[in-house]
């Protein structure tokens, strides 16, 4: 007995509350996480059918979604204070210290209130919606979330990119699906000096033209009217490089998740025809010196052949290891043009 009132003489008082309170408290805490993963599973049914049906961006629906489960969540935390009353009493001196708390709250939690913000202006604005094909952080994916706090990219190499709001506001976004998802895309060959340039350029327009992903003008013509006839297909000279002629093809394509295959694809498919035609493409090779071989006053000169003959050309000249002389080319190969993947 002695014991017992040592106990209750230290107990809280605010902790001596009776069976029923315990029991009403904890039917609250259950019923708030059941209604709102009931809402979740409801609006977000209800919004998918609706944004499908009126053809509408889901985006907005997604953010609403998630402001209604939070207001849920919120009622239930209100209901449980009222329902103690040394809580009540705890909450009416939070609210007369509300100003010095905020402060304090605002200094505490906003990089939060940051991302919340910014999620909501993201969800006003739509510099992107759920579904957008975008490049974010040098990251390509597509957009498949929105909440209050973050926004989720799937990449293309299925990875799921979590991404505060506040950051994605301050970020140059690259979205491109909106208004006009049509891409021109580059795809970059090297040729050497000695090759037909015409008929290099040829094998490049036909071979684009018998790609199913790349679009001919009517096509084009459709979405961009001031597109010429015979310009949707270009192959441009860039550079007269040092041991290449450089070109570039540039072509339409219905949607950038198929830009960069489609270039693969065509780097493959010219390569194959330059190698039928004749048509060289430069690649790097090294020559080595033994220094055993050489003569002690005596420096070594070697014509350049150009490049792929096995010559050296000149492009630079180190001393190795072990006594060996390493020459070599610069390294020149096709490029499919994607800076993303």
């Amino acid at each position: 007995m002695i014991f017992a009132d040592t106990i209750a003489n230290y107990w809280p008082q605010w902790l001596s509350w009776d069976a029923a309170t315990l029991v009403f408290i904890f039917i609250i805490i259950v019923a708030t996480i059941f209604f709102a993963r009931l809402a979740d599973r409801l609006l977000q049914g209800y919004f998918k059918k609706a944004s499908l049906k009126l053809r509408v961006d889901p985006t907005g629906y997604r953010l609403l979604r998630h402001l209604i489960v939070a207001a849920i969540y919120i009622v239930g935390l209100i209901v449980v204070i009222s329902s103690v009353p040394q809580l009540r009493t705890l909450s009416v001196a939070l609210f007369a210290g509300a100003g010095f708390a905020g402060i304090i709250i605002g200094f505490a939690a906003q990089s939060t209130l940051a991302n919340i913000m910014s999620g909501i202006s993201l969800a006003v604005f739509h510099p992107f919606r759920v579904g957008d094909i975008v490049t974010i952080h040098n990251e390509y994916g597509t957009i498949s979330d929105l909440t209050l706090r973050h926004t989720v990219v799937v990449t293309w190499d299925n990875r799921r990119l979590i991404i505060p709001n506040s950051i994605i506001s301050d970020e140059a976004i690259i979205n491109w699906s909106i208004e006009d998802p049509t891409v021109i895309w580059p795809v970059n060959i090297g040729i050497s000096y000695d090759s037909n340039i015409d008929l290099a350029r040829s094998i490049m327009e036909d071979e684009a033209r018998d790609h199913p992903n790349v679009m001919d003008h009517y096509e084009v013509s459709r979405i961009h009217p001031e597109v010429a006839q015979g310009s949707e297909i270009k192959v441009l000279l860039t550079e007269l490089g040092d041991f290449a002629v450089n070109l570039r093809l540039m072509i339409w394509v219905r949607d950038r998740s198929l830009a960069y295959f489609t270039g693969c694809e065509l780097m493959e498919s010219i390569k194959k025809r330059f190698d039928a035609e004749g048509i060289e493409i430069p690649f790097p090779y090294r020559t080595i010196l033994y220094k055993k071989d050489m003569h002690p006053n005596a420096v070594p000169k070697q014509e350049a052949e150009g490049p792929g003959t096995g010559a050296d050309v000149g492009a630079g000249a180190g001393r190795g290891a072990g006594g060996l002389h390493f020459q070599e080319t610069s390294e020149l190969s096709g490029d499919s043009g994607d800076p993303d993947e």
